[in-house]
């Protein structure tokens, strides 16, 4: 892909790093709330705990997750970082791919259940599962917090085989600028 201008590649960071900081902040929202609900007695607490829990999963997770999916992707494809030439972003990819996917697949249907199951006047069988997506998700995005700050490992295969290609070029086009006799 070719590089993205510098404009567009700091309005892609703008929005990658306030997207990820918002699904933070989503999850944190999101534990807190599910503490409560499994800490407390009051029914109505937990009832009014699970039924904020669904909002945020219903409206505001899906889309801020995908929003940094894709700016994260537009970021890695558009910059020399690359998505698969550095282990730290392959990984920071691969787990935001696994976040959204639990988010989808498990928090959302797990959240919503539980909604349904207060709704009706049930207390819930489990309250400490309706704790767990949120610690582990959290648990997740500070991982990646830690990644994108300490950028740890090295080129991947790819980013070594490219770096290699790219300054074996360099030294072909350093040559035929050689002044001939």
């Amino acid at each position: 892909m070719k590089p993205i201008k510098r404009p567009a590649r700091r309005a892609a960071l703008v929005v990658h790093v306030t997207a990820s900081a918002g699904w933070l902040g989503l999850t944190l929202g999101l534990l807190a709330l599910a503490l409560t609900a499994a800490t407390t007695q009051s029914l109505p607490m937990i009832e009014a705990a699970c039924r904020s829990m669904k909002i945020f999963t219903d409206w505001l997770v899906i889309p801020v997750a995908l929003l940094t999916l894709l700016s994260g992707l537009v970021l890695s494809l558009g910059t020399p970082w690359g998505l698969a030439r550095h282990r730290w972003v392959y990984t920071k990819f691969w787990l935001t791919l696994a976040t959204l996917t639990a988010s989808v697949f498990a928090l959302r249907p797990g959240v919503n259940d539980a909604a349904d199951t207060v709704a009706s006047g049930t207390p819930l069988a489990n309250p400490l599962d309706l704790v767990m997506g949120p610690a582990v998700s959290l648990t997740a995005y500070v991982c990646m917090t830690v990644i994108s700050i300490l950028k740890p490992w090295g080129l991947t295969r790819r980013g070594r085989r490219m770096r290699v290609l790219a300054t074996s070029r360099k030294v072909l086009d350093e040559r035929s600028l050689r002044p001939t006799a």
